[in-house]
């Protein structure tokens, strides 16, 4: 840039950046809260590939490698936005030991006639957290053999409070017997958030929070009736898919499991005997239909059995949620991996909807960013479904930054702090 563009650079508190420390790419997003305090508006974008060993399976495993792509993703947007420094900030947490849970508790009240007080209000809180703690850490004692894994809360929402039966808002100054409380809890595994916390030192950030990523693209769809509101997310990156549920305009929970974009590229590596970033602009080519005939067809057949291996990883993520009820009958497909034209397919095929209890033939579209109407794109290169992950971070920033005063939202936040310290 020339001496003129630099001499407009400038400071602005309300800037905040969004990080996806993706797979294959790093991508960073500065927005500016918009004077409503209800919108961010997207001023620079910066996309920097990874390096082939700094991440494996959506987790970091080189962490001088990802503060390097990091760093230069953010000097991009920096430049784009034309600003020196950005604030505050929000970082993306993803892989398989990053667990989403919808937890309830039911409690009965003793004196049924007193108003709910905010003291109590805080203890049911506390019990569900409790609650939620001992379940996370129960089950990936079940998956990895290991009875001490570290693991701290990352976000916390509030689903649904029912009291008597009766859903409402905001529990308290009400009277009633039976209080029922759901909270979603996303926990992350203390090694990984320790390396996303020292990259965000090295590169002297200040973090608002580390967020868990499908929550961040489940909690950016608003729709006129959210209670009325159910859909499946899938977020197909590099190394895992992201699946999070949603019922009723709550979050049920979410799922990860390490297979994405890069196992679909090392496989025409293996078969055309080409490097990986040959078989990346492969596979890129292959998505926008611009092959040739026979070597589209070629890779199309290859695809069918790994569509099949991925769409069983899928099917085993959304067993646990058809446990309860009917499985929603929409789904939408985002990250770069989505791209694929067999994936789509495969969702779509009338033997694996029968597989599992749908409410009705699902239905598959894809997530574009203009569905996140609270995050407007100033700069125009947020264009496809690959972007949907750091506007999703930008819109949960945002969120956090609206909700910051609300009651609920005040003791949740601190309850992710306390418990978050086991």
């Amino acid at each position: 840039m020339g001496i003129f563009s630099k001499l407009s650079w400038k400071k602005d508190a309300n800037l905040i950046l969004a990080l996806d420390i993706g797979t294959e790419v790093v991508k960073a997003l500065i927005f500016r809260v918009d004077k409503d305090q209800k919108h961010g508006v997207v001023i620079g974008v910066g996309r920097v590939p990874q390096k082939i060993g700094n991440m494996q399976s959506g987790a970091v495993s080189d962490i001088s490698g990802v503060i390097r792509s990091s760093r230069e993703a953010i000097a991009l947007a920096k430049e784009k936005a034309q600003v020196k420094r950005v604030e505050k900030s929000i970082i993306g947490i993803a892989g398989e030991l990053v667990k989403g849970t919808t937890t309830t508790v039911h409690y009965e009240r003793v004196n049924p006639e007193m108003h709910i007080g905010i003291s109590e209000l805080k203890m049911i809180i506390q019990k569900v957290q409790e609650k939620a703690y001992q379940r996370i850490k129960q089950q990936l004692t079940w998956e990895t053999g290991q009875d001490d894994i570290d693991v701290k809360l990352i976000n916390a929402a509030i689903v649904d409070v029912r009291i008597d039966g009766y859903h409402i808002l905001n529990p308290v100054n009400f009277q009633g017997r039976d209080v029922s409380m759901s909270v979603f809890n996303a926990y992350a595994p203390m090694i990984h958030l320790g390396a996303l916390q020292t990259i965000a030192d090295e590169l002297d950030l200040d973090l608002l929070s580390i967020a868990a990523e499908p929550y961040a693209v489940a909690r950016s769809i608003e729709v006129e009736d959210m209670i009325d509101f159910s859909a499946i997310f899938i977020d197909i990156g590099g190394g895992t898919t992201d699946i999070a549920v949603v019922r009723n305009g709550g979050l049920e929970g979410t799922k990860m499991f390490a297979l994405g974009g890069r196992a679909f590229t090392k496989r025409l590596a293996q078969e055309f005997s080409v490097s990986f970033d040959i078989a990346e602009q492969m596979k890129i080519d292959y998505s926008n239909g611009q092959l040739k005939n026979e070597d589209g067809t070629r890779i199309a057949l290859l695809y069918e059995d790994d569509c099949r291996v991925w769409l069983g990883g899928v099917e085993l993520s959304l067993l646990e949620f058809a446990e309860t009820d009917l499985l929603p009958s929409r789904i939408f497909l985002c990250g770069g991996g989505s791209a694929l034209p067999g994936i789509k397919q495969a969702l779509l095929s009338t033997e694996w909807a029968q597989k599992l209890p749908f409410a009705k033939q699902p239905q598959v579209g894809f997530l574009q960013p203009r569905d996140i109407v609270r995050i407007v794109d100033a700069t125009g290169e947020l264009n496809n479904p690959q972007d949907i992950t750091p506007i999703g971070l930008a819109n949960l920033a945002l969120l956090d930054h609206i909700e910051e005063e609300k009651m609920l939202s005040s003791i949740l936040r601190r309850s992710v702090e306390s418990l978050g310290k086991k």
